[in-house]
């Protein structure tokens, strides 16, 4: 446990929690001393991440299964959460999908699903956990959002929608519950190296690399970096803002 950044006692909920970003994060938080709840469709791999987590921090960890597009399994989540833990002080907005193609080929199907992921689920999480937050007077809300949010890329009309959907909901929400001592801010990653991104064709790749001034693509720990601190007492008086961890992509 590091003594900067330090979640010693926090109660995170990290939704999308199972692999790549998602699983980082957990690690990340784990590791900062927070007990953490992985939400996530994937049950199976969302308890394998736990089990690995607790094995490597020494803290609490569970899994959950939850559909972040219902209302009702949200506040579920949110519910066990506090039962489990007796509150919850801590939420990433992580889950997230894409359904790339470009607009006179993309289907309704998909781009209904990437908002309703994307977007919906982020505002179906928020919702269940703001008043727990609001009671105990303190909270951190952090939406994991993109470099496609902030700039737009082509074929991504859906993604770039929902992920620019979320800076307006983060600004907006920091607004609604500052004065409850809630903080609600975004981290907008670049071309990240996962298990998602292996696979892509070199010449997205290489373009991607031209656009990013630091040279390399990043890591998922660069974004859990990122969210340990937006989540922590160091962090207390940002709001409303959105942390580029990009490498400099945005600015071209």
């Amino acid at each position: 446990m590091t003594e900067l950044l330090s979640l010693k006692d926090r109660v995170a909920i990290v939704t999308g929690g199972a692999q790549g970003i998602g699983y980082a994060i957990v690690e990340m938080l784990a590791q900062c001393g927070a007990s953490i709840m992985i939400a996530d469709v994937m049950t199976d791999k969302a308890e394998a991440t736990a089990k690995e987590v607790a094995d490597k921090t020494g803290q609490k960890v569970l899994a959950r299964s939850v559909n972040v597009t219902e209302s009702a399994s949200a506040k579920a989540m949110v519910d066990a959460a506090v039962e489990q833990f007796g509150k919850v002080d801590i939420l990433v907005n992580n889950a997230g999908i894409t359904r790339d193609n470009l607009i006179m080929r993309l289907s309704e199907e998909d781009w209904d699903a990437v908002l309703d992921i994307n977007l919906k689920g982020a505002f179906n999480c928020s919702q269940a956990v703001v008043r727990p937050m609001m009671k105990q007077r303190y909270g951190r809300i952090v939406n994991i959002s993109s470099v496609s949010g902030v700039v737009g890329q082509a074929g991504q009309t859906n993604y770039s929608s929902s992920k620019a959907g979320l800076l307006g909901f983060t600004k907006a929400l920091a607004k609604e519950v500052g004065s409850r001592n809630i903080t609600v801010n975004a981290v907008a990653p670049g071309f990240i190296e996962t298990r998602l991104t292996v696979n892509l064709p070199k010449e997205i790749k290489d373009i991607s690399m031209k656009l990013t001034p630091m040279g390399r693509f990043g890591t998922p720990k660069d974004i859990a970096y990122a969210v340990a601190f937006l989540a922590s007492e160091e962090a207390s008086f940002i709001t409303g803002a959105t942390l580029q961890v990009d490498g400099g992509m945005a600015m071209t």
